[in-house]
């Protein structure tokens, strides 16, 4: 579909990624490995607030969280709350964000992920879900940090193939 300005409107794509990204989350991998797996899902939404903050918002950020919730079996609105969250913070930043280098985003990417990883820990803690002793479930986001620059030039370069607008 194309509009009156030109662009292309290519929705599939983002909605194909967040699919992708939920299916890199659900894939069994070691338990030995468990805790270093990215927050695929986080990563991508990220990303799209980034790139298209007229497009994708909390509004989104919600509905993916509840289809996380029900994907992984958690509290119905957990991943709900924290994707809003950083959602919220990226579409307050998306404009420093864009100017970082690619460590200051990997910085920041590091401290929303911790974040969201901190909130649905102690929200599991709380209502007595949490199975874990100590603090090793933040790995995952010192992952998602490290694979941020890859996942932004891939996602990057299909948001221009695809002239997503």
């Amino acid at each position: 579909m194309v509009d009156i300005s030109g662009k292309s409107r290519n929705i599939w794509v983002i909605v194909l990624s967040l699919v992708f990204a939920g299916v890199l989350a659900i894939v069994p991998i070691p338990l030995w490995l468990a805790l270093w797996r990215p927050d695929w899902i986080a990563l991508t939404l990220i990303y799209w607030v980034i790139a298209l903050p007229h497009r994708i918002g909390m509004v989104a950020a919600w509905l993916v969280g509840l289809l996380v919730d029900v994907l992984e079996g958690t509290l119905l609105g957990l991943h709900a709350i924290v994707l809003m969250m950083s959602a919220y913070i990226a579409l307050t930043l998306y404009q420093r964000l864009r100017m970082f280098t690619p460590l200051q985003q990997s910085l920041t990417i590091l401290m929303l992920i911790g974040a969201g990883q901190l909130l649905i820990f102690w929200v599991q803690a709380a209502t007595g879900q949490n199975t874990a002793d100590n603090l090793a479930f933040v790995l995952s986001s010192m992952t998602s940090a490290l694979l941020w620059p890859l996942v932004f030039v891939c996602l990057r370069f299909c948001r221009r193939s695809f002239n997503v607008g």
